[in-house]
């Protein structure tokens, strides 16, 4: 073929390398593409609502290895391997949109946000100047500008990102460089000891932004919270204080509007009354909880938010919207974001184009690369509509109270606490534990049923749903209901797959 390319009219060799026309199939990959499609389709989105499928097939590391074949070599494979090997992909792979998965904050499945994801997959752009990315940039204007409406704020900025823990390490950047300016060029030398604050139920992503960014795990001052995972605005008044009379700078409260393992919301109002009172910049980290603003019946959980100066949420979670889809909203307009991130690449952001450069947001940004993840959750709203949008956090709220209910109507389970969003917290007790009295050995080996059923149901491909310890108390079950696709019959079932994964221990 090379000699035949060289015969061929101006044909140019440089390096040993034919210069001519392109070096890829593009009738060949067209036809991968469209079988891989097929695959998807057949696998994936038809089978999403099917709870007779697994939700996952399991199998150990190191057997799974061996299915999958995962060496790379020298010479590419053929097509029918390689489709082979996507269909071994999604049959060993967590079907996160399958009805019974309750394990994390997030599940099930959008079509229009699927749909979306497939086109800027194509499209392959990044979100940081309008010249290569016009669309994408007014979508995340236009959607930022509506999640803004939504907390309530008149005006502010905004941008997506890839994470809450993302978010959540912008706010803390962010309030850093609005206490201390200089901080951007001189550095952290010379500036007095920073401290922050958060509730003991906070995500440890605020742990890992204090430690990224130089201010360190200890200058990380966790705030006591009632029985009900709540922040104590008593003892933040206390700690601020402490901090002060220590010889600190304090310069940030992080509240959190929906804990990860109780689902709590924090008293914004009165936590935002001390920031008042302190100079402090307030950040609420709505990663979970931010979704329940689109409900009228439940927005109340936020009350406050609205005096916040900055909020992370995640339209990935409770609305589906794909991850990633993550936005960090920030009160201030006046270029906050920009003046504190901004390095003024000449290459990139040059302020001499023939159209308005202030459409060139990518200097706001850490990220230089960055996904149109406001897509998504754009065709998604377009879809549905803010009445579709509230619906999914009403049912899902609504399933979660009918979950509670049957839980109090059943022997061998017991609630933690009465959930007031999509968290519920319940310990099963197996029969042979039900007479036995309250105490350390009760609690020993009560804390050693809920990984035993976990094994089992991941085993069986049945369901999965998570546990953990919390405070003191010994491992429970944590199930979270957010897909739409969700039913009574799913909620049912669950109860009913732990009595029968667990009739023997």
């Amino acid at each position: 073929c090379k000699q035949e390319m060289l015969q061929k009219k101006n044909a140019v060799l440089v390096d040993g390398v034919i210069l001519n026309g392109p070096i890829m199939d593009s009738k060949a990959g067209e036809k991968f593409v469209e079988e891989a499609c097929k695959i998807i389709m057949e696998e994936v989105i038809q089978k999403a609502d099917d709870v007779t499928e697994k939700v996952c097939e399991w199998q150990a590391p190191e057997m799974l290895k061996q299915i999958l074949d995962l060496e790379m070599r020298d010479t590419g494979e053929c097509h029918q391997k390689i489709l082979q090997l996507c269909r071994d992909v999604i049959k060993y792979s967590v079907k996160t949109n399958h009805p019974r998965f309750f394990n994390q904050l997030y599940a099930g499945i959008d079509y229009y946000s699927l749909v979306a994801r497939f086109i800027t997959e194509a499209l392959n752009p990044s979100v940081y100047t309008y010249e290569v990315s016009p669309v994408f940039l007014l979508v995340e204007e236009a959607v930022i500008k509506k999640m803004i409406e939504f907390i309530g704020w008149e005006e502010g900025d905004g941008i997506f990102n890839p994470g809450g823990s993302v978010s959540n390490m912008y706010a803390m950047n962010l309030a850093r460089y609005k206490f201390c300016p200089e901080i951007k060029e001189k550095g952290l030398s010379g500036l007095p000891r920073l401290v922050l604050f958060a509730s003991e139920e906070c995500h440890y992503s605020m742990k890992k932004a204090a430690s990224f960014l130089g201010i360190g795990t200890e200058n990380v001052y966790f705030i006591k919270t009632d029985e009900r995972g709540k922040m104590i605005p008593e003892e933040l008044e206390k700690q601020v204080q402490r901090a002060r009379k220590e010889g600190s700078a304090p310069f940030l409260v992080c509240a959190t509007a929906g804990t990860t393992v109780l689902g709590a919301f924090d008293p914004l109002d009165k936590i935002a009354d001390i920031c008042e009172k302190h100079g402090l910049w307030l950040h609420v980290d709505a990663s979970w909880g931010g979704s329940a603003l689109i409900s009228r019946k439940h927005r109340r959980l936020l009350h406050g938010i609205h005096r916040a100066d900055s909020v992370a949420w995640n339209p990935h979670k409770m609305l589906l919207a794909g991850i990633q889809c993550c936005a960090l909203l920030v009160k201030d307009n006046s270029g906050l974001l920009k003046k504190c991130y901004s390095a003024e690449a000449a290459y990139l952001f040059q302020q001499d184009k023939f159209y308005d450069v202030s459409y060139d947001t990518g200097d706001k940004s850490i990220q230089c690369s960055r996904r149109p993840d406001a897509f998504k959750f754009w065709l998604m709203w377009k879809a549905l509509g803010t009445t579709g949008l509230e619906e999914r956090v009403n049912r899902a709220l609504a399933l979660a109270r009918y979950l509670v209910e049957e839980i109090k109507k059943r022997e061998g389970f017991q609630l933690l606490l009465e959930p007031e969003y999509a968290n519920i917290c319940f310990w099963y007790i197996p029969p042979s534990l039900r007479k036995m009295e309250d105490g350390p050995e009760f609690w020993q080996k009560l804390h050693q049923v809920a990984p035993i059923i976990k094994e089992r149901m991941m085993k069986k491909g049945s369901m999965m749903l998570g546990y953990q310890p919390h405070r003191g108390k010994v491992n429970f079950f944590r199930q979270v209901v957010i897909s739409p696709q969700v039913s009574r019959e799913d909620m049912d079932f669950l109860l009913d797959e732990i009595e029968l994964l667990a009739k023997d221990l």
